[in-house]
């Protein structure tokens, strides 16, 4: 039974992951860049710099004690570090006072498709906290960027850095949704072949489901809950000049969502496709049984006849008798035989 989360003073991290918790620091300005790693928030505090972007990145939640110092020397609350605790939380997106707060859904392959980990996001003014349960290299290519200064990103404020993270995310469910629309392309193409000598069974299509499944279930309540970021008015946090890379971060969620209406009529088309081919290839089969059934009705009757044991069957001491009866039998087969096939029943 689940616990009341209001009633615990006790933090817990609800999840699997065994990566021990450690933390990546990467203070930056239109000047200088600074990258540091450390076990705990006191190790780095001596980095941080007040006039420039604190971007501390948060692997693994073993310590939970090193996560609640991180997030108690940014002033965010309690109930928000039991959220980025659990694994489990659905994607949300909140404004507080002094900082945004966004949960949401990562995808990563696996053997049976897409397992999914949670990444959180702490946005303050000139600090910006991920808390990834793994250690990836996911956010590497937007290290590598504010190394090399790639479009003046140092320039830009922390909103512009969390439009950045966002729109990797949807770069990822845009490579995997459309991973998962070409396989099921590929597999419509080999339903629909004319001579099937490999016929995909119905457990492709159900791995194709299950991996729609997952994608749905992390990506749907982004559509709700983007709008957050869109009406900027109300948020100091947001500036109105990254107004247009949180709608640029919409027009990609709304892609990921309309081809995964796409690949669902796909998937029920296939499942559709699938039966027809079964009940085709039964018919099929009925057909062939049906034709040497009949076939095999007429020489039933004559074997009967035959067979009879009455005393006077001139048949039965005729010398011909033998060849004869094969010899009719041979040709009631060959004519009911090209009579299918001129019908092409056979």
């Amino acid at each position: 039974m689940a616990k009341n989360n209001l009633l615990s003073e006790q933090l817990a991290y609800i999840g699997v992951s065994r990566t021990p918790t450690h933390l990546h620091l990467c203070s930056y300005n239109a000047e200088s860049i600074c990258m540091q790693d450390g076990k705990d928030i006191d190790s780095l505090i001596p980095y941080l710099n007040k006039n420039a972007i604190n971007w501390i990145q948060i692997h693994g939640f073993q310590n939970t004690e090193v996560i609640q110092r991180v997030c108690q020397n940014f002033n965010v609350d309690f109930l928000t570090i039991q959220d980025i605790l659990n694994s489990n939380h659905q994607t949300k997106i909140e404004q507080h006072d002094t900082y945004n707060v966004v949960i949401l859904k990562l995808l990563f392959p696996n053997e049976d498709g897409y397992v999914p980990q949670q990444i959180a996001i702490v946005q303050g003014g000139n600090y910006l906290l991920t808390f990834m349960e793994k250690e990836t290299d996911f956010l590497n290519d937007i290290n590598t960027a504010l190394e090399k200064n790639v479009l003046k990103i140092r320039n830009r404020q922390s909103d512009f850095l969390l439009s950045v993270i966002l729109n990797s995310v949807m770069a990822s469910f845009i490579s995997i949704i459309s991973e998962l629309e070409d396989g099921l392309e590929d597999l419509e193409e080999r339903l629909l072949l004319p001579e099937q000598t490999d016929i995909p069974g119905i457990e492709n299509i159900q791995q194709y489901r299950r991996n729609f499944r997952i994608i749905k279930k992390c990506i749907l309540p982004l559509k709700e809950e983007i709008s957050k970021l869109l009406h900027t008015t109300d948020n100091d946090l947001l500036h109105k000049a990254s107004h247009p890379f949180f709608s640029d971060v919409n027009d990609h969620l709304q892609f990921v969502l309309q081809t995964l209406d796409g690949c669902r009529d796909m998937i029920s088309a296939l499942v559709d496709i699938y039966l027809s081919n079964n009940d085709r290839r039964m018919n099929n089969i009925m057909k062939q049984l049906t034709v040497v059934s009949t076939i095999f009705i007429p020489l039933t009757f004559l074997a009967g006849i035959w067979g009879m044991n009455f005393q006077w069957m001139p048949e039965l001491g005729w010398r011909y008798g033998y060849v004869f009866a094969w010899t009719l039998m041979l040709i009631l087969v060959a004519v009911i035989y090209f009579y299918f096939k001129r019908k092409r029943w056979y």
